[in-house]
């Protein structure tokens, strides 16, 4: 497995995105058990996940306690780095509203601890802003856990540039990631991760393939990753990750999956190589 960095830590070049094992059209847990068993055989040592990753109000870090369950089930579960998430919530009827109170992600963080059932969390990120909060509030919040050992790492998603730079002045240059949505549907974050690049801090790309409903169509809706797919005689959503792993060495694409042989064909872009002349058709797009 080719490796990348977050921070101090080496991590797979791909990570999994376990978001769709908790939510609404989520599997058993058998075959979710099974999906990152197959990742770590496989040698991923990145897992995302987020407190709010879950379905119903009352089982409020589902996927953070499923993730905690197949690590502890797997012998490769203690190298993994596990990245989760607070801000965001979902009160049950398939919303999702924001709290970035210093009080409330504070407070997430302990529950996240528990549910993880770690010392300290490998990666936690602000999830996202709170327009009823001032972001250097939100931000010192993070801060104050990093500062405290409560977090390894420190990291936002769903920043823009101004935030990403005023994220890292708050943390002391300690910004490892931002994670935000990019993909060849979604492009309008390529101005942070540039920024990302430029300042050597991970950028870690969520629904990648374009999300969980239409990652299947990626290759009928974007036509030149299904002909360099079929030149390669790999599937379109490899040659969307390979094509996303060469925008810079700070990304770190992180696909969502809830079945086995998904999660296997994303891990295999790392082995893809493209030419310039694909790269340039793709970035056509």
């Amino acid at each position: 497995m080719h490796t990348r960095r977050i921070g101090d830590a080496e991590v797979s070049a791909i990570g999994l995105g376990a978001m769709p094992m908790s939510i609404e059209g989520r599997p058993d847990e058998a075959r979710s058990l099974a999906t990152i068993h197959a990742a770590l055989d496989a040698g991923v040592t990145l897992i995302d996940t987020a407190d709010a990753y879950h379905r119903d109000a009352h089982e409020v870090g589902h996927n953070e306690t499923l993730i905690a369950k197949a690590l502890a089930s797997h012998d490769g579960g203690k190298d993994v780095l596990v990245a989760t998430k607070g801000g965001h919530l979902r009160p049950g009827d398939g919303n999702w509203t924001l709290d970035g109170s210093p009080r409330y992600l504070k407070e997430a963080c302990e529950a996240s601890l528990r549910r993880l059932g770690v010392k300290a969390i490998g990666l936690y990120q602000f999830h996202r802003p709170d327009p009823k909060v001032p972001y250097a509030e939100s931000v010192g919040a993070v801060r104050d856990l990093l500062d405290e050992g409560k977090i390894r790492m420190a990291g936002i998603s769903n920043a823009n540039p101004e935030q990403i730079r005023q994220a890292n002045e708050i943390l002391g240059g300690r910004l490892v990631s931002v994670q935000n949505q990019f993909s060849p549907a979604f492009r309008s974050s390529e101005p942070e991760l540039r920024l990302c690049d430029e300042l050597g801090i991970a950028f870690l790309p969520w629904s990648p393939l374009g999300g969980i409903s239409r990652a299947g169509e990626l290759g009928s809706a974007y036509a030149p990753f299904a002909r360099v797919g079929e030149a390669h005689g790999v599937s379109p959503q490899r040659v969307c990750l390979a094509w996303t792993l060469a925008k810079s060495p700070v990304v770190v694409p992180i696909p969502g999956s809830s079945r086995p042989e998904t999660i296997l064909d994303s891990l295999a872009a790392t082995e893809l190589a493209l030419t310039a002349e694909e790269i340039a058709e793709l970035d056509a797009v």
